[in-house]
């Protein structure tokens, strides 16, 4: 048994072929000519810059692990327009097709995701390292998860860690593949890789003015308002300057503990009496301590307003309140019926817009959740 960055690996590793030049990529366009399917995984660098980028793209093709350096000088236009012919297996999706999809312009043809087929099958631990393991005799740690994707030259442990995670895929499609069927389920799987492809061409959202409106700032109404919105900015814009993301500036509890020491009247050095910025503190503070002056000086009146209430997110009714825990509770019966996670049929921002609306129940579920809950107590009578 061997280990590779905490990877306990039973079956054989798998080989690869590294792509980081212009001239090793017609092989991988050439393979792709030949499938209709291909497996495939991202690594990004969402850990460790302020701009996420693509990193790594893992390819399976007919048995043959690619590795592209998606950082390299190379034109991927050819490749993304063959993978848009092709069928797709990917584990955890959701975050890869918006990143190709913002990155690249990427979107999925049609799609597999290993990981909406063990929840569906009421998979307790439905994540990839789990399932190897479960499968494969794979055990997996999360250091590759942790790992600096846009340093290079990638590390050869990275480079095979990497590789694991479209080796397996196809196999492990194939048995989940069979469970569905004899849960009778595949239309489900059908039906929620197809809105995961449509919510991946939505993309990660876009930035609005009032993103700085976080924790509970519902709670401020004066100077704690302007000192929040500046000292996020501040944090922004220092996070940019850095390359880091804005956590690794310092978390959004720091934020809320100035915004509320200046609701309560503090005053500068109040404020930031206890402050400390760790390695960078002395780069830092003086920047924060002109965020939180140019804060107390703003009157909060001239902040951006709150966005209107969108109607259909308004407050419930008590009717619709009372309607709302009746589809609740039938949700939570059939899924304990069919066995699934309940937010699977339908969450709670879906069973608050079908209590407003009951005629939009399918505008609002897929057809397979909605057949789920059409005939309950809850909705039958409607």
């Amino acid at each position: 048994m061997r280990r590779l960055l905490g990877v306990k690996v039973e079956s054989r590793l798998p080989a690869y072929r590294l792509i980081d030049r212009p001239d090793q990529l017609p092989p991988l366009l050439a393979a792709l000519d030949r499938v209709k399917e291909v497996s495939l995984d991202t690594e990004a660098d969402n850990m460790y810059h302020f701009k996420t980028r693509v990193c790594l793209l893992q390819f399976l093709v007919s048995g043959q692990v690619y590795l592209v350096d998606a950082l390299a000088p190379i034109d991927l236009d050819p490749l993304w327009a063959r993978l848009e012919k092709l069928h797709l297996v990917m584990h955890g999706s959701d975050f890869d097709l918006r990143l190709l999809h913002d990155r690249c312009g990427f979107r999925a043809k049609s799609l597999f995701d290993t990981m909406l087929a063990a929840q569906l099958l009421n998979r307790s631990r439905f994540g990839l390292a789990a399932l190897l393991e479960e499968h494969f005799g794979v055990a997996l740690d999360k250091d590759g998860q942790k790992a600096n994707w846009s340093k290079r030259p990638i590390t050869p442990q990275l480079l095979e860690y990497a590789s694991l995670d479209v080796w397996h895929l196809p196999a492990l499609r194939d048995i989940l593949k069979r469970e569905l069927a004899k849960l009778g389920r595949t239309a489900w799987m059908e039906q929620q890789c197809r809105a995961q492809i449509e919510a991946g061409t939505l993309g990660f959202a876009p930035p609005d003015e009032n993103d700085w409106r976080v924790g509970h700032s519902e709670r401020l109404r004066g100077a704690g308002l302007s000192v929040l919105h500046a000292v996020w900015h501040w944090r922004q814009e220092t996070a940019e300057r850095l390359d880091v993301p804005p956590f690794k500036v310092c978390s959004q509890d720091f934020l809320m503990k100035l915004a509320e020491a200046a609701e309560q009247g503090g005053t500068e050095a109040e404020i930031l009496g206890n402050v400390h910025l760790g390695k960078r503190h002395p780069r830092l503070f003086p920047s924060l301590s002109a965020a939180v002056r140019a804060g107390l000086a703003r009157d909060p009146r001239t902040l951006p307003r709150r966005p209107p209430r969108d109607p259909a997110h308004r407050s419930l009714t008590p009717p619709e309140i009372a309607l709302q825990d009746r589809i609740k509770a039938d949700r939570d019966r059939v899924a304990k019926e069919v066995k699934i996670e309940p937010t699977l049929i339908a969450n709670r921002s879906q069973l608050a817009q079908i209590a407003r609306h009951p005629e939009d129940l399918d505008k609002v579920l897929l057809p397979w959740q909605a057949d789920l809950l059409r005939q309950q107590p809850s909705l039958k009578k409607l």
